[in-house]
């Protein structure tokens, strides 16, 4: 009993290096005003506030309205652009860019089109198509991204592997905990209903360690985990949400901007199933799979309780 306090303790420690996502990538909105005339928004995290940011624009001067201004948890720089012609066909560069924050760059027409890319560290320029796509294919990627840093939704998918018994019994889990997540993401995006940020996730924290206490007492759900999945998935959803309002949606394409950025959440949840799935096959063939077991229990726990304990005092202050 010690010994497991003293190792609970441990990988409670551990987790105080572990930070639980925060997604809050880099945005650029650019509303036209008259033909040649543009105002930019650019809104560049705090988080990134030692590495230095500059947005060029291959065929407009650049005027900034004032200076920065701290808005939440963005830098938030106004121009005013003065363009030779439409932007349709040039090109915008972002400096400043990390492989952990990309820009999301939104353009929004006079007739109401718009335009929607994403700026990465590895590819720093985008080029605005002539022809106008209505969907916003950004997303998707945004999506998958927010799933595989999502350290606390992973841990969650982790533990799942070990209550789940039988292929048939996973798949009706994974398919319930992804239903639900679904519907509480739409609630909240579409302003219908929603839970504050971090009592969201102090919740999340708590089904993480809820889960651990399932893995060690060694819980095999053969008949209706879907049930539990269905019900900790509607918390995880509101996670979801969370993200995608910290990124915003900048245009008029709602639904599809919910409906790729749930998409590239799902894409991203399958490759860790698979990766896991993999991988806890291998720990059983190499005989340290009661190791691992007891391990993922401690671990999950630990991390959770470290969260939980974070996120409350947040809340507190």
């Amino acid at each position: 009993m010690i010994s497991r306090l003293i190792l609970y303790l441990f990988l409670s420690a551990i987790s105080l290096n572990i930070l639980s996502h925060e997604m809050n990538p880099a945005r650029l909105i650019v509303e036209e005003l008259s033909v040649g005339k543009y105002k930019a928004t650019w809104m560049y995290p705090l988080k990134n506030n030692n590495i230095e940011s500059e947005v060029t624009f291959s065929n407009c001067k650049k005027f900034n309205d004032g200076l920065p201004k701290l808005n939440g948890k963005y830098l938030v720089d106004e121009m005013v652009l003065d363009c030779d012609s439409s932007m349709q066909g040039q090109s915008i560069s972002i400096k400043g860019l990390s492989r952990s924050t990309d820009a999301l760059v939104a353009i929004n027409y006079l007739d109401k089109s718009s335009f929607q890319g994403l700026v990465t560290v590895n590819d720093s320029s985008i080029i605005i198509p002539s022809e106008i796509s209505i969907y916003p294919t950004s997303y998707f990627r945004l999506g998958i991204e927010h799933l595989l840093s999502g350290f606390d939704h992973i841990l969650f998918i982790f533990g799942l592997l070990f209550i789940i018994l039988g292929l048939g019994t996973l798949i009706k889990t994974i398919t319930a905990f992804t239903v639900a997540h679904s519907i509480t993401l739409a609630v909240s995006a579409l302003g219908i209903f929603s839970l504050p940020q971090l009592v969201t996730e102090s919740l999340i924290a708590l089904t993480l360690i809820y889960l651990a206490l399932e893995i060690d007492q060694k819980t095999l759900f053969k008949t209706t985990p879907w049930f539990f999945a269905f019900g900790f998935g509607l918390l995880h959803g509101f996670g979801f949400a969370g993200a995608l309002t910290e990124i915003g949606i900048a245009n008029e394409n709602l639904a599809f901007s919910l409906l790729f950025f749930n998409l590239g959440i799902e894409v991203g949840q399958l490759l860790i199933l698979a990766v896991f799935g993999i991988s806890i096959i291998a720990f059983k063939y190499l005989n340290i799979g009661e190791f691992v077991h007891k391990f993922s229990s401690y671990f999950i726990g630990g991390v959770g309780s470290f969260w939980l304990i974070e996120r409350i005092l947040s809340i507190l202050n």
